[in-house]
């Protein structure tokens, strides 16, 4: 399947008690590197999490952000700085007794110190087991919600690469044939030029026949690319069967773009013919494009 690795998906789950935002980006990668950012609250969740990305991602680097805001109100505790405020009592009594201040702290006064009193929230007031069980459960369902949202987009990416890469390939086979054409006339001329020349040896009684026939046919079974033009096709309908098999195929493709290219290589070492050098030149920088574009498929 042609799915591409590049994709982003954003969703928020809120109730009454809490809200849910999940984040998830994709970009290519040659394997599955993930990056999963959640709170310490939920931390046990990472290696389920993990998995769940894994069964909607097979390649690419994907990043995963959790946020959590809960509704509930905490529970609070105040305590009191007894030793800063006997220390500021007495400090006071003597500016009082040298006449410098006038009257008693009051409530407002205290406020004013941010030594005198610690405001926190109460350690009893975490969740239950069943509030962080639902919790979870709320978490799961968001990130698998937004992963369906980011396959979709890349199904859709993944359309647009399949296109392209279709007409590409249709492309390849057009040219590789003209190749393969071009190679073929260019052997046929090579025959001729040496069945001309072993007529011109042949007034010559010092040369003997059979052993340049010989050589005129180990030089042109070097010349015949057949091979290379069976193993070029069979890349090509292997190619057509990756794109349509239901599994990631991006990985499969880049070995066969390697393999057609090395094909191309020797093709363009053995084939005879004047055209064959341009065909070839085209023929490569075809390959190249693929290349790129396969970069972007799972």
């Amino acid at each position: 399947m042609i799915k591409s690795m590049t994709g982003f998906a954003s969703l928020s789950y809120d109730n009454e008690s809490v809200t849910i935002a999940v984040t998830v980006r994709s970009v290519n990668h040659r394997f599955l590197d993930l990056q999963l950012r959640i709170p310490p609250s939920i931390g046990t969740l990472e290696s389920r999490l993990r998995a769940l990305v894994q069964q909607h991602v097979a390649r690419g680097r994907v990043e995963v952000s959790v946020t959590i805001q809960q509704r509930r109100t905490p529970a609070i505790e105040i305590e009191l700085n007894e030793e800063f405020l006997g220390a500021l009592g007495t400090a006071l009594d003597r500016a009082r007794a040298r006449g410098l201040v006038a009257g008693a702290l009051t409530p407002g006064d205290l406020l004013r110190f941010p030594q005198a009193l610690a405001i926190r929230e109460r350690v009893d007031s975490a969740a239950s087991p069943d509030e962080q069980s639902a919790l979870a459960a709320r978490v799961e369902e968001a990130v698998s919600a937004a992963l369906g949202e980011l396959d979709a987009m890349r199904m859709q990416e993944g359309t647009y690469l399949r296109a392209d890469l279709d007409a590409r390939r249709t492309e390849l086979a057009a040219l590789y044939e003209r190749v393969a054409t071009a190679a073929e006339a260019g052997l046929e001329a090579m025959q001729a030029r040496l069945v001309e020349r072993v007529r011109e040896l042949r007034a010559d009684a010092l040369v003997d026949e059979t052993t340049v026939a010989q050589e005129i046919t180990r030089f042109v079974g070097r010349s015949d690319i057949s091979e290379e033009v069976v193993r070029f096709r069979g890349h090509l309908e292997h190619w057509q069967a990756l794109s349509d098999s239901p599994e990631p195929c991006g990985r499969k493709l880049d070995f066969l773009l390697q393999e057609m290219n090395r094909e191309v290589n020797t093709t363009a070492s053995k084939a005879e013919g004047p055209a064959v050098s341009e065909l070839i030149v085209t023929l490569k920088a075809e390959l190249e494009k693929m290349r790129e574009q396969a970069q972007n498929v799972e």
